[in-house]
């Protein structure tokens, strides 16, 4: 849960948010503690999921050669 995390974390997750997926930093502020956890477990498990596509891909490529 957010209310767990550190000011290092916070920094970090934000970071990465703006970074990575071009958030805004005043979006990730204005969103109330338990929207911004929603938010980025559902960032989560669409990044999981692309990791796991992205494997499944590479074996089915490698197992053609």
């Amino acid at each position: 849960m957010l209310y767990h995390t550190t000011i290092e974390n916070t920094m970090e997750t934000n970071f990465a948010l703006m970074q990575h997926h071009k958030w805004s930093l005043s979006d990730i502020e204005s969103l109330i503690p338990w929207e911004k956890e929603i938010y980025v477990n559902y960032l989560l498990k669409y990044l999981e999921k692309q990791r796991l596509e992205a494997k499944q891909a590479e074996n089915a490529n490698a197992n053609t050669w």
